[in-house]
């Protein structure tokens, strides 16, 4: 098994797992470039469409699986930045204007998931993922408010950034605490453990730069544990997402990095922009549809996700 990148593909293999996981053909493609700083992809199954966020361009966007096309989805959107999909096939969105989680219902209106916690505002709700248990769990740096290029710039009313879960009745608890910049999060398959990324970086020198692992109790509403997972050698990470084997791809300066449930980086798939997100699409969801800074890019994988979001 030969090792490097495999010339044409922008597939660049680490260990032999991740060579496993392409066909000979496949290619990285982009599908459209426009946007000022693509983030937070969520697929639609039903109607075959991606919708993702453009920040500082305050607008969704929506990308045509079966035309190519791509439209404006909502245009002013709060400064939108992660989204997800619910167990009902709903829209859940975290707005760094509104400094908030919302949920798009059926028929189009908007209901907020959450807003404060303990009688005072959240910061900036990152990105967030939904359990099978319809709780939504959510990140909340301070990103949309440390400046006016994502949203208003403001003091925060919490004294930390945190990991938040929304119960199903709408109660929102602090799940994690001991972390600088909370920002991407996803579940393994089982929803044994609870993967969060910390960009700390950004605003403390040799600050984090890593995906932490914590152990979600058997009451599915808490978490413990927290050791390093992986640590980033190409910028940040940001979000990621979790394939049906439990194996992390996750966003990068250099594209998109995969890593085996055992922590072993296997292999890049490298962008030639930095990569903010990523999620998977088509029927069959083993399409990887990638946020990279003003374009979406997609790639055929061997291999599917484990979930909607």
């Amino acid at each position: 098994m030969s090792f490097g990148q495999i010339e044409g593909t922008g597939v660049l293999v680490l260990d032999p797992r991740f060579k496993r996981l392409f066909a000979g053909y496949v290619r990285l493609e982009r599908l459209w470039t426009g946007a000022v700083w693509s983030e937070g992809p969520a697929w639609f199954p039903a109607g075959r469409y991606l919708v993702w966020s453009d920040i500082p361009n305050n607008r969704m966007l929506r990308w045509a699986e079966d035309s190519g096309h791509v439209s404006v989805f909502r245009a002013p959107s709060n400064n939108s930045n992660g989204n997800t999909i619910d167990n009902q096939g709903r829209l859940v969105t975290c707005e760094h204007l509104t400094r908030r989680v919302t949920r798009t219902e059926i028929d189009g209106s908007i209901t907020v998931v959450a807003d404060r916690w303990q009688g005072r505002r959240l910061n900036s709700p990152n990105d967030a993922v939904v359990k099978s248990d319809d709780s939504i769990w959510f990140t909340d740096p301070a990103y949309g408010i440390d400046s006016d290029n994502e949203g208003d710039r403001a003091e925060p009313e919490i004294d930390g950034c945190y990991v938040y879960r929304v119960d199903p009745g709408g109660a929102v608890e602090r799940v994690i605490d001991d972390m600088l910049r909370p920002n991407g999060l996803a579940f393994s398959p089982d929803e044994s453990v609870l993967y969060v990324a910390d960009t700390g970086a950004t605003h403390k020198e040799n600050g984090p730069r890593h995906i932490r692992r914590f152990a979600v109790a058997a009451d599915g509403r808490s978490v413990t544990g927290g050791e390093v997972f992986a640590e980033s050698t190409s910028g940040l990470f940001d979000g990621f997402r979790v394939d049906r084997e439990g194996r992390i791809w996750t966003s990068c300066d250099e594209g998109v990095q995969c890593f085996d449930p055992d922590g072993t980086l296997i292999g890049t798939i490298l962008v030639p922009e930095t990569v903010a997100n990523v999620t998977f699409g088509g029927a069959k969801r083993n399409r990887l549809l990638i946020c990279g800074t003003s374009s979406l890019y997609s790639i055929l994988l061997m291999t599917n996700g484990c979930r909607l979001g």
